[in-house]
């Protein structure tokens, strides 16, 4: 009988310490790399709001937890994450402000590779992240030196790429966002760089559609990037090369008032990263006219620049137009073809 019930404490305390073992580890461990326009006003709970803003870490044990907060944005908005463990991608939505979620199970008692991006673009509204629930959070890996901005518009964050969960034209507008599968954190995936999007569905140079009353020389600098406050830090990313990809929004409009912006934008990059190259965009959702426009604006643009002596500015032109996903964007098959183009341009440029 003593055999039995010492048998029976034992596996009663070993599932006890099973169940128990995992601990919370809060979003200010330094173990956390973050990367993206992040509001770090409260350590503890980082905000923000951009799409692609991405955090990485690498966690032992069999299973994690993800706790994040959701603005819920107008009080019914909830946004989109990938969460990608050992490299393997999956899309998941918050349902409330405060969100625990599940989002590994089963695995190997082995160490283990997390990236947590956020889908959603910032009229979403924010996310904070809380932090994680595992056995152990381990150092992670060096994180790589190559740092790539995408300025961009809707295009850029993934505005009607995923069709996978919901189909275009039912839920709501942003039920097919996904930046992390969006050609720029592809581009760098492909080319081992650090990415981050400093882009806004709608967005122009001189014009934005849908009622916005903001332009991108206006939020350029910012954290929330519908808003004109909250300023960026730009010492926490000095990026390598900064692609810009506008105009979609902006339509034909004067050639040398749009030009006249269009420098007026690398100026101020440059501003901000000396070294870095610079590469201007036809938009890839353009039709026949529109790209045929922005051609010639782009080309007069880069020679006028090369020409007053900044001969790290160069234009690049994809090869036709992608309009497969919702409301004629870019699907997730047609981000990939983007981002092949657009990384082998990138690798040549940089001898990466």
């Amino acid at each position: 009988m003593k055999k039995l019930l010492l048998i029976l404490l034992t596996v009663y305390v070993s599932g006890s310490f099973a169940a128990n073992k995992t601990r919370l580890f809060k979003a200010d461990d330094k173990r956390f790399k973050y990367v993206g326009r992040i509001d770090f006003s409260n350590a503890e709970k980082p905000r923000f709001w951009a799409a692609g803003v991405y955090i990485t870490a690498k966690f032992k044990g069999t299973s994690c937890t993800l706790l994040i907060n959701d603005e819920e944005m107008h009080g019914t908005d909830h946004n989109y994450i990938e969460v990608i463990v050992d490299g393997i991608p999956s899309r998941i939505q918050t349902t409330g402000k405060t969100n625990e979620i599940e989002i590994a199970k089963g695995l190997k008692t082995t160490a283990h590779s997390l990236v947590i991006c956020k889908d959603t673009e910032s009229g979403i509204g924010y996310l904070e992240f809380v932090g994680i629930k595992c056995e152990a959070l381990l150092t992670p890996p060096k994180q790589t030196r190559r740092r790539i901005e995408y300025i961009g518009d809707s295009i850029t964050t993934g505005t009607g790429a995923d069709q996978s969960q919901v189909a275009c034209g039912k839920g709501v507008w942003h039920d097919q966002h996904n930046a992390y599968m969006s050609y720029g954190p592809r581009t760098s995936r492909a080319l081992g760089a650090q990415w981050q999007l400093t882009a806004v569905a709608g967005i122009g140079l001189l014009h934005s559609c849908c009622n916005m009353d903001i332009l991108m020389p206006q939020v350029y600098d910012k954290v929330y990037l519908r808003n004109d406050s909250l300023q960026w830090d730009f010492n926490r990313y000095k990026a390598d090369v900064v692609t810009i990809c506008l105009g979609q929004n902006d339509g034909v409009q004067d050639h040398d008032k749009y030009c006249a912006e269009y420098i007026k934008l690398i100026k101020t990059i440059r501003g901000k990263y000396p070294a870095a190259s610079i590469v201007c965009l036809t938009s890839p959702m353009a039709n026949a006219h529109l790209t045929t426009v922005l051609k010639q604006y782009l080309t007069d643009i880069v020679s006028t620049v090369n020409k007053a002596g900044d001969k790290k500015v160069s234009a690049f032109f994809f090869s036709r137009s992608y309009n497969s996903g919702c409301d004629n964007h870019p699907d997730i098959n047609e981000h990939g073809l983007i981002a092949g183009q657009l990384t082998a341009y990138i690798k040549t440029l940089k001898h990466w």
